[in-house]
């Protein structure tokens, strides 16, 4: 992989593959992400045995939790894009964002129980709701047309070596200190605070609207009227309608740690079999999605979650079932994540990419967030298997049905 450290979006050099250059920017933005999920996740991890196993609650009460954290950031998504686009300063309105969730871990350390857990997931997902999109935006901004969507994939495989090393590293501490949560607590917080250190000081502040201006491409305010774009509005009904059906990792962890002792014994570590799965992927799913379109591959990545509801619904455990999940999430979540910044930022008028990159995410987010409270009551009501089931069923009549939808939004990209 070829680093470029110009902070400016050039031409690539007739000799050069366009798809091989990557922005120091990205790079940098990579980093802080890995930080901050080594924080996120280090605390995260533990949350499905906690709450059904410590804490004794229902499947419905870890849909709803697990769709908090899916959805919450929802509620200031778009603000956080409109802010980005309106001030022209994506950067600082990303180290704001940050900066919240950084400050959710010190409450971490001065409160506990239950209530304290709700608390801090909803304010360090009102942070990533604040920085995913500006920060998305400085992606875009950084990176040549011809590599948008592996230049994602760069981004996203260093945070997912993030969202790795956090359970590891929780799992390791309380293996040494058995009630040491609060000595993970502490780790989280420092991790965060590194990450906002980092953004401030090394990442360039850059202003999209002002640098389009001055290449001579025409003045493009913010307007809310521009999100109607149908290319992007087609972009999030087929997103939101497969975000309905993603039931969320949490639930896949359960069913496999009911019936595997393999799978209950190293229970933290599944979010980390996903991260690398999801770590392995990453740059060759976002290379293909540049060079067969990244519509086709967003929708086609769902193939994925669906194998692994397949392997979830067997009668079966063990190892080779769990490893079999992990991977299939891992590739799910490589050809989508990135994939749909991606678009969005494509679609997205000129102006509007942080708000068109945020729409899209709210969508996805709150859809998640419908899918996984919806599927804690299908577990209650229908048990284990069968709710798995029938969520696999939904979903493989959806595919075909998404891929029509999105067909005139393929445009493959043509790579030397």
């Amino acid at each position: 992989m070829y680093i470029s450290f110009d902070r400016k979006r050039v031409a690539a050099p007739a000799s050069a593959s366009p798809v091989s250059r990557v922005s120091s920017t990205v790079v940098i933005l990579g980093v802080v992400s890995l930080l901050t999920d080594v924080s996120s996740e280090s605390v995260a991890s533990i949350l499905p045995l906690y709450i059904t196993g410590a804490l004794g609650l229902s499947t419905i009460a870890f849909g709803f939790i697990d769709g908090l954290y899916q959805g919450v950031s929802a509620i200031v998504r778009i603000g956080g894009g409109w802010a980005s686009d309106r001030s022209d300063q994506p950067k600082w309105i990303a180290v704001f964002g940050y900066g919240v969730s950084a400050l959710a871990k010190v409450w971490l350390l001065i409160a506990s129980g239950f209530a304290a857990v709700v608390g801090v997931i909803t304010v360090d997902r009102l942070g990533k709701g604040v920085r995913t999109a500006p920060r998305d935006a400085l992606i875009t901004a950084a990176s040549d047309d011809s590599n948008l969507a592996r230049s994602f994939g760069v981004h996203r495989t260093l945070d997912t070596i993030g969202a790795a090393a956090g359970p590891l590293l929780a799992f390791v501490i309380l293996s040494v200190l058995p009630t040491g949560y609060e000595v993970v607590f502490v780790v989280s917080l420092c991790f965060a605070v590194l990450g906002v250190v980092l953004l401030a000081l090394l990442v360039p502040a850059r202003h999209p609207r002002a640098e389009r201006v001055s290449r001579g491409e025409p003045r493009a305010p913010f307007r809310w009227r521009n999100l109607a774009e149908p290319r992007l509005r087609r972009l999030m009904l087929a997103a939101g309608m497969l975000a309905v059906l993603t039931v969320g990792d949490g639930f896949i962890y359960l069913v496999l740690q009911d019936r595997s002792s393999f799978a209950a014994q190293w229970f933290p570590l599944l979010y980390v079999g996903t991260n690398v799965a999801f770590f392995l992927f990453a740059m060759p799913l976002g290379r293909l999605a540049d060079r067969l379109g990244r519509a086709r591959v967003f929708v086609v990545g769902h193939v994925a979650l669906l194998g692994a509801y397949a392997f979830a619904a067997l009668p079966v455990g063990g190892i080779v079932i769990t490893v079999a999940c992990l991977l299939l999430l891992g590739a799910f979540y490589a050809a989508t994540d990135g994939v749909l910044a991606a678009l969005a930022g494509e679609f997205a008028p000129a102006g509007n990419t942080a708000s068109g990159i945020a729409a899209a995410q709210t969508v996805v987010a709150v859809g998640r967030l419908i899918g996984a409270t919806s599927f804690g009551f299908l577990w209650f009501a229908a048990g284990r298997e069968a709710a798995v089931i029938i969520v696999a069923i939904a979903l493989a009549i959806a595919i075909p049905l998404m891929l029509v939808l999105v067909g005139p939004l393929v445009t493959a990209k043509a790579t030397t």
